[in-house]
């Protein structure tokens, strides 16, 4: 009989699978929003203000991840275990063929030709960290990881505000959640402490080789279908830059070539924060993405009214009232 977090893992699995699988259906509940009536649109056709929200992506697809170890220098064999027994490579930087970069972590994912980054399997007895910068504050959905080799026994997620000067945990996974990262096994936050980041090990159903972990970052949080009134879960769906970090490899085997972290797709759904007075969020002329702002808004994320505009408090847009700034 599966545990009340396994339903929960399979639940979470089954929503972002909704999203990777199936983009043109994507729906996000929580947000109020789907993608298909998420207006783009800052006014009415009678030229009256309303919410707007840039258009949701996949924000890790085509960028660059820093990842602190990739194999390859030196030479490394490694194997997996596959239906019919294992098979055996050697990750070598030098033969174009047998590379593992990281770059195939944000390529297009083709399940007829999967492509992945590899660390060593030596460098598996260490914290193998990724991260994703953003460019800007973003408003994150999901954050989803598609194995090739075995899943990691611990893996931490974190999220950063201030573009990597600080970070706060997002999400634990462990076999041994208290004595790896001092937190006990919950899938659910409170009510009081909806930004308390959760600690799992639903994550290891097995066979351990392969799979997908997925985390949605409204999950389990009491207030999520209430998430317009919600200011707490508001700050903790928006990120700058993602790091992942893989803390401990699972034992599939005690042979060390069949220990290592090897991903095919990093996968992060979310949306341009631009506070809902902005349905655009282009890139600039510095390469970062910036808001096209509205309703007589600025800043980075429209988070303030324009000069000569403050006739009343800036807010936030929402579902029925796009709060727009007034001036005389």
């Amino acid at each position: 009989m599966l545990t009340m977090e396994s339903q929960c893992f399979i639940s979470v699995f089954n929503f972002i699978a909704l999203f990777i699988l199936a983009p043109n259906f994507y729906r996000h509940s929580f947000l109020t929003v789907t993608a298909s009536s998420a207006r783009t649109d800052c006014y009415d056709d009678y030229g009256r203000p309303q919410r707007c929200l840039p258009e949701f992506h996949n924000l890790a697809y085509g960028k660059r991840i820093y990842a602190s170890h990739s194999c390859g220098k030196p030479p490394r064999k490694f194997c997996k275990w596959q239906l019919r027994g294992h098979t055996c490579h050697v990750c070598d930087s030098r033969i174009p063929s047998q590379t593992y970069p990281v770059k195939y972590l944000t390529d297009l994912h083709n399940q007829n030709n999967v492509t992945c980054w590899q660390a060593d399997p030596k460098q598996s007895r260490e914290n193998v960290t990724l991260i994703l910068s953003l460019g800007k504050a973003f408003d994150i959905t999901y954050i989803s990881l598609q194995f090739c080799g075995p899943r990691p026994e611990s893996m931490a997620i974190y999220k950063s505000l201030d573009f990597g000067k600080s970070w706060r945990p997002y999400q634990f996974y462990s076999g041994s959640c208290s004595r790896v990262y001092g937190r006990p096994r919950k899938a659910f936050a409170d009510r009081e402490n909806e930004q308390e980041a959760l600690c799992t090990d639903a994550h290891l159903i097995r066979p351990l080789q392969g799979g997908r972990i997925a985390f949605s970052t409204l999950e389990g949080r009491p207030s999520a279908s209430d998430f317009e009134s919600s200011f707490v879960l508001q700050e903790w769906v928006s990120a700058t830059d993602i790091k992942i970090v893989f803390n401990r490899i699972s034992a599939v085997s005690k042979r060390q070539e069949y220990k290592y972290y090897a991903v095919s797709d990093l996968a992060v759904g979310g949306r341009c924060r631009c506070n809902g007075h902005a349905g655009r969020c282009p890139i600039s002329r510095d390469g970062k993405p910036v808001c096209e702002c509205k309703h007589h808004t600025a800043g980075n994320n429209c988070e303030q009214c324009k000069a000569f505009f403050n006739d009343r408090p800036w807010r936030p847009a929402t579902e029925t009232s796009a709060n727009e700034c007034v001036g005389k």
